[in-house]
């Protein structure tokens, strides 16, 4: 999720243009989402962005332009980190309308939730929102074919390695975290939730053969 926070962040201060005249860079943000329709501003792009930014990252987006789409995108997360999608109601929690952005963390006091997104203010910003008209966080999956390592990976090992397995992980539905190439505790335990679900699989957290086979087997179903 780092590269999607930075892809975000390299965006921020681009704002709507007030009168006739449009931003070109909100109208791109359309255009390479697949709303080519879409040639101005004004129409709210919100989730616009967060399409954009998931498809620069290799991300699965939900290519619709309501906020609340996003409520059916990827893993659902009860424990956000920064770059998970987090959705929010407008006038009440019943109503179709919601804003979508990125979660970038909590206020201190945990009143408000600190959101990387698009139209907020007009503009590509960080916004607090209260953290009561929450709907959800969700961890997006990789568009692509997912790439199964073929080496024996165990805590304390890193790079691409780590990252492939990490999204293979998150796409089967063990939630492990930030894809950030580490094999840390978090990719441990997914892996041993992961190896918890086979009978007569050994589970010590390691990904070896045997765990790859019965990974590949639950991501080709």
């Amino acid at each position: 999720m780092d590269t999607l926070i930075k892809t975000a962040i390299a965006e921020l201060g681009q704002k709507e243009v007030p009168g006739a005249d449009d931003n070109a860079a909100i109208v791109r943000y359309a255009h390479e989402s697949g709303f080519n329709w879409i040639n101005d501003d004004e129409t709210p792009w919100c989730s616009i962005f967060v399409n954009w930014c998931a498809k620069k990252v290799n991300l699965k987006g939900t290519g619709k332009a309501d906020a609340r789409s996003w409520l059916f995108a990827g893993q659902r997360i009860e424990n956000p980190e920064p770059g998970d999608v987090v959705v929010f109601w407008r006038e009440k929690p019943e109503s179709w309308k919601g804003h979508v952005g990125f979660f970038f963390g909590f206020s201190k006091d945990g009143l408000r939730v600190y959101c990387l997104g698009g139209n907020q203010g007009n503009q590509v910003s960080i916004s607090a929102f209260p953290i009561n008209t929450i709907l959800g966080f969700r961890r997006l999956a990789p568009s692509s074919t997912v790439i199964l390592p073929d080496t024996v990976l165990r805590i304390g090992h890193t790079g691409n390695a780590v990252k492939n397995l990490q999204d293979a992980l998150k796409v089967a539905g063990f939630d492990c975290g930030t894809s950030d190439g580490d094999f840390g505790k978090k990719t441990e335990d997914a892996v041993k939730a992961l190896q918890s679900t086979r009978f007569g699989l050994r589970v010590d957290g390691i990904f070896d053969e045997t765990t790859r086979v019965y990974l590949l087997e639950i991501l080709n179903q």
